[in-house]
């Protein structure tokens, strides 16, 4: 059905892959997965034929049709839900709208009118057999939380992850037998992502999805391609199979490398010793032909690293940590949160869950200050000391400044070699520090936030949505670290694995303005209010 064929991708002297041949079948769904800047997207972009590889081609079967989720929010304001959704199978969409306009302006007198009436109606005939294109959107709509009034309302109307499940549902409805999905559980909220789930689970075709989220890809794919190396290697399985089966290649790789590294030493030693010597000099000669033979690509090391990330806290939280009475805030006549009240313990591990838009982030910017509610109050123990993730992170870091500058304006006292050490165990080598932040990545800014915060040993952690830009090595370190950090953490996530992680306490806000909050794990939330 498509095939990769000698690929290779480098941009001036940086090779991201070489010589990549993959044959993709029918009826099986692919995780594509890699640290970030391993050539993911790259990939992906080859094989939907956005981009042209350095060498190498693409071949797709003929009539197999390629769907492509877009990342353009803002590409369909003008569009109704419906006819962005409809948009999705561009054929039908314009011969519907001409067949529209035609009936209701078109001279049915006029032999051309009808003519094209009738070509009108065979290319919808062929593309809906069953004229059900209406039923099948209305119900999709209906299913991602879009009620059936609102479905000739404008794209426009819609917020971001609101947006996001439009375009999802536009590459879907067409049921191409090709898709391509880069990251299309970003901004979805947990319903929306169990209902994409569903839909890719029963897909006919072929699956090419990149995703950071481990339950996505655990419930989704059949195969996983391992983007490393310089390689993309084929492995059976979901996530959680792929991972046991690549720390089993990764150690024997190491053992090989080792190996080879112990030999290729002890070869330049001997060289060194009595390439010289005249009595020796035939055996260094041997040695350097030994020498030669080690290929240096087998040394190769992974582009997969993990960071170390280690939340410490200046002090302890004393007897008070954090109380939310009564809280409300509206926006116009959108009311968000009412009358809410919460009260926070030292040590605990909350995560807030919800529908988009039902007011996590609201809530959030309350407690930091950033929002004022219209009434309520937040009463904040003496001790605490609050550190905060802003989801929007990659937006507030700007400017000219390198990494540790930019870090360093934050705490003029702080020793430049602590920032720097930050800044390594969150990947950042000594060069890599010289970036200015303006020109730096989504997975770097969020890496550059979490060393703000780790320098600032706040006592009580607030994140929004921390991991949309993350690799998977780095959301696995985060979970990790909020489980063992002695304060307190509050964490808005969609994303399920990190959750179970580190959560020791459930709050859901729900729609009406009721809340579900429950004292346990996320597994032993699910087993009783799902």
């Amino acid at each position: 059905m498509l095939r990769a064929i000698n690929i290779t991708q480098r941009y001036g002297n940086r090779v991201l892959f070489e010589n990549i041949n993959l044959e993709f079948t029918k009826g099986k769904r692919y995780g594509l997965v890699g640290a970030n800047g391993a050539g993911k997207t790259t990939f992906l972009k080859i094989l939907s034929g956005e981009i042209e590889p350095t060498n190498g081609e693409i071949s797709v079967d003929n009539g197999v049709k390629i769907g492509v989720l877009s990342q353009n929010q803002f590409a369909f304001e003008d569009f109704t839900l419906k006819d962005a959704v409809l948009y999705g199978n561009k054929r039908l969409y314009e011969a519907t709208k001409e067949k529209e306009k035609l009936y209701a302006e078109g001279d049915f007198g006029d032999e051309k009118v009808n003519n094209r009436l009738s070509e009108l109606e065979i290319i919808c005939a062929e593309e809906d057999p069953m004229y059900e294109h209406e039923i099948v959107i209305e119900k999709m709509l209906e299913e991602l939380g879009f009620d059936i009034s609102t479905h000739n309302n404008l794209v426009s109307t819609l917020k971001g992850g609101d947006r996001f499940k439009i375009l999802l549902a536009q590459v879907l409805y067409p049921n191409p037998g090709v898709l391509f999905l880069d990251e299309p559980t970003n901004n979805l909220d947990l319903e929306a992502i169990s209902w994409l789930e569903n839909k890719l689970k029963r897909h006919e075709g072929t699956l090419i999805v990149i995703s950071h989220d481990r339950h996505f890809l655990n419930s989704v794919v059949t195969h996983i391609l391992d983007v490393d190396y310089k390689k993309i290697r084929e492995f059976t399985g979901n996530y959680n199979d792929w991972y046991i089966a690549s720390q089993l290649v990764q150690k024997q790789a190491e053992i090989q490398r080792n190996k080879k590294l112990k030999e290729k030493e002890e070869l330049e030693s001997f060289i060194r010793r009595f390439s010289a010597n005249a009595s020796k000099a035939k055996q260094a000669t041997s040695r350097q032909r030994q020498l030669d033979k080690i290929n240096i690509d087998d040394l190769q090391t992974s582009s997969r690293r993990e960071p170390s990330i280690v939340f410490k806290q200046k002090r302890e939280i004393g007897n008070e940590a954090l109380e939310i009475i009564n809280i409300s805030k509206s926006y116009g006549n959108l009311q968000v949160l009412k009358n809410l009240s919460l009260k926070f313990e030292k040590g605990e591990k909350v995560a807030i869950i919800g529908l988009n838009g039902i007011g996590k982030s609201t809530l959030c910017k309350i407690l930091v200050n950033e929002l004022k509610p219209d009434s309520g109050q937040i009463n904040w123990g003496a001790t605490v000391e609050y550190s905060y993730f802003p989801q929007d992170t990659t937006d507030r870091i700007k400017g000219d400044e390198t990494l540790y500058q930019w870090l360093e304006n934050f705490d003029k006292k702080r020793d430049l070699n602590e920032i720097r050490s930050c800044l390594g165990r969150m990947l950042f080598s000594g060069e890599e520090q010289q970036k200015n932040v303006q020109g730096i990545s989504g997975g770097e800014k969020h890496r550059i936030m979490i060393s703000k915060i780790m320098l600032e040993e706040g006592n009580f952690l607030i994140f929004d949505e921390p991991t949309n830009h993350l690799d998977l090595e780095a959301i696995i370190a985060l979970g990790e670290a909020f489980r063992n950090f002695k304060g307190t953490v509050i964490c808005v996530s969609h994303d399920r694995e990190l959750i179970d992680s580190y959560a020791t306490r459930i709050i859901e806000l729900k729609s009406e303005n009721k809340i579900v909050d429950f004292k346990g794990s996320y597994e032993e939330y699910l087993n009783i209010h799902k």
